[in-house]
């Protein structure tokens, strides 16, 4: 048998640990599917004595993750730091100059700089495998750069962040406001330490930015995705969207349209017994659109120990194997700039509003979208509330993002309306 495959681990948090137990429960196994045996020769991390219940004192140990990426005795350089730029970045390419192969975790820094850091790294023979970055568990990557390779991409859309997911869900079927849920799901840690980077729609965004990469074989742009969170989402808004049949999910949307590359991570509707509608919880799913295949269905565990070490192992044994394959699917010289394009494709909306209990409120509303050119599919009005507010509840016949913008920003100057308008996309899917 070959000879093994050493292994750097750079971060002993949830994941990192997650990936010694494998590497320590599978010793056999690995070497058996990978033709070699697969070993872990040194680990790095702040903080040596915290019990990260794993045996960790057969590893040489570096308190500095740049000496651990250049160590002679290290083939394979296993980042779990996190983080955009600084020590993430950095030791990746201190790794890759040294001669070796990068496996990370790390969406936040691919999503910024995965260009630059495939470019380097296919400059020098290596290679950066990332299947963990991208919905935990779930084979995506892997799926959209082998498995589907001889199809075009017409559409990738998906939840993406397990966080925003379980918040919604549990609003629904607790019926509990968004503000009491948030708080939960701090307590039960499943939130990151900056919030918004999960209900803001940030963590997500990155994900899709790195799908759409892949893709539509373009240079991985995150300051191209349009990015709204869920923090506008009320209970009311579940209640009323199940009413009508549909559930409120943050949902990740990207296709390549004659105007340019369309991204956009925002709350949408969609379908209650579509795939997306019944999906609960935590989990994440990733719908492909193929020209050749259809549509494909990718769901599963989108975070946690066991799901994501499992990501980072399958990389690990794929370049055991020696399996060779440029960052993003294609190199990093053929990807090409992409065009950002706001979605001009129509749809139908959600729209919820509270209007002044007064005569001729309601027509002013309607005129107000009949001059924007929306016509109203279907309106239901709600019992008042204590002060006299009356919730209103429209769905629009298929329009554009501009009309509904424009009628969105004329609506308060009606006078009758008590508060903000809220509107959300209904995604066909």
């Amino acid at each position: 048998m070959s000879a093994p495959l050493r292994l750097g681990i750079a971060g002993l948090g949830t994941v990192g640990t997650g990936v010694v137990k494998i590497v320590q429960k599978h010793v056999d196994l690995l070497a058996a599917r990978s033709g070699r045996p697969i070993a872990i020769t040194a680990v790095s991390a702040r903080d040596r004595m915290k019990n990260r219940d794993a045996d960790l004192s057969g590893y040489a140990w570096e308190t500095d993750a740049m000496a651990l990426a250049t160590r002679g005795d290290v083939d394979v350089y296993v980042e779990l730091i996190g983080g955009e730029s600084g020590i993430a970045r950095d030791s990746i390419e201190a790794a890759l100059r040294a001669g070796k192969d990068v496996v990370t975790a790390n969406k936040a820094l691919l999503a910024v700089h995965g260009q630059e850091l495939a470019a380097l790294a296919e400059s020098l023979g290596r290679v950066i495998r990332f299947e963990a970055a991208v919905a935990g568990g779930i084979p995506v990557i892997k799926t959209m750069t082998e498995s589907l390779a001889g199809n075009g991409i017409n559409r990738v859309m998906g939840v993406m962040n397990g966080t925003c997911n379980y918040i919604l869900t549990r609003m629904e079927s607790a019926g509990l406001p968004y503000e009491t849920v948030f708080e939960e799901a701090r307590q039960l840690g499943y939130l990151e330490a900056d919030p918004t980077l999960d209900v803001g729609g940030i963590d997500a965004s990155h994900k899709l930015a790195i799908l759409s990469s892949i893709a539509f074989g373009t240079k991985v742009d995150f300051n191209g995705v349009e990015i709204e969170g869920i923090e506008r989402v009320s209970i009311d808004d579940i209640r009323r969207a199940a009413d009508m049949g549909y559930k409120i999910k943050l949902l990740g949307v990207a296709q390549m349209t004659a105007r340019g590359l369309e991204q956009r991570m925002s709350p949408c509707l969609v379908p209650a017994d579509s795939p997306l509608g019944q999906l609960q919880g935590g989990t994440n799913m990733v719908v492909v659109e193929g020209d050749s295949v259809g549509q494909i269905v990718l769901r599963g565990a989108g975070a946690g120990e066991g799901p994501t070490a499992s990501a980072v192992m399958s990389d690990i044994v794929e370049v055991a194997r020696g399996v060779r394959l440029p960052v993003f699917g294609q190199p990093a010289s053929t990807l090409r700039d992409a065009q950002p394009a706001r979605t001009a494709v129509p749809a139908a909306y959600y729209m919820r509003m509270e209007l002044q209990d007064k005569p001729g409120a309601l027509a002013k509303v309607a005129a107000v979208l009949g001059d924007s050119g929306i016509s109203i599919d279907r309106m239901r009005q709600y019992g008042h509330a204590d002060d006299d507010r009356v919730p209103v509840l429209i769905v629009t016949h298929k329009t554009t993002p501009d009309a509904i913008d424009h009628a969105i920003e004329a609506l308060p100057r009606t006078g009758v309306l008590t508060g903000e308008p809220v509107e959300l996309r209904i995604e066909e899917v």
